[in-house]
């Protein structure tokens, strides 16, 4: 049984969905910039 395209692009989970990528990159932003600007002293 093959699926079609659309079928492959409608199946969710399992694997690194975009959003964890998005999540991930903007906490590190943030993360970096905080320690940049209040560094611990």
């Amino acid at each position: 049984m093959e699926l079609s395209n659309t079928e492959l692009i409608n199946i969710n989970g399992g694997g690194i969905g975009k959003w964890v990528i998005i999540a991930g990159a903007v906490s590190f932003v943030i993360g970096f910039l905080d320690g940049f600007l209040r560094p611990l002293k």
